[in-house]
C-alpha cells in the first residue's frame, strides 16, 4: 500500500522559508512524479508543483514561480518543496500527491494523498 507522509510545516514569519518533506512508501520511487497542492482555509485546493517526469521539467503555478522549487532525493524516497519569502496568503494545508498510474498524471487525477502539513505565515 502507497503512503505518503508530509513534514516540516509550522508557524513562521513571512519573508522566511521553509522546506517541506514528502516521503512515499510502499511504492518504487521514481515511477511516477509527486507534486505539490495547497488548501487555505475556504479555499480550494490549489496545485503548486509538480516534479520533472520523463522529459518533461518541473511544472509549477504561475502563482508560485520563482519562489516555490521542487526537488528530490532518491536516497531517501522524498520530495521536497522549498518555499522562500514566505507570505501570509501562503498559509494554508500543504499536501502532497501522486498517482496510480502514468495516465492519471497525464490527465492531473491524483488518487494517492498524504495526510498534509500545516504551514501558517504571521504578518
Amino acid at each position: 500500500q502507497v503512503q505518503l507522509v508530509e513534514s516540516g510545516g509550522g508557524l513562521v514569519q513571512a519573508g522566511d522559508s521553509l522546506r517541506l518533506s514528502c516521503t512515499i512508501s510502499g511504492r518504487t520511487f521514481g515511477n511516477l512524479p509527486l507534486a505539490w497542492f495547497r488548501q487555505a482555509p475556504g479555499k480550494d485546493r490549489e496545485f503548486l508543483a509538480r516534479e520533472r517526469w520523463g522529459d518533461t521539467g518541473a511544472i509549477y503555478a504561475d502563482a508560485v514561480k520563482g519562489r516555490f522549487t521542487i526537488s528530490r532525493d532518491n536516497a531517501k524516497n522524498t520530495v521536497f518543496l522549498q518555499i522562500n519569502s514566505l507570505k501570509p496568503e501562503d498559509t494554508a494545508v500543504y499536501y502532497c500527491a501522486t498517482a496510480s498510474s502514468a495516465l492519471q498524471i497525464i490527465r492531473g487525477s491524483y488518487d494517492l494523498w498524504g495526510q498534509g502539513t500545516q504551514v501558517a505565515v504571521s504578518s
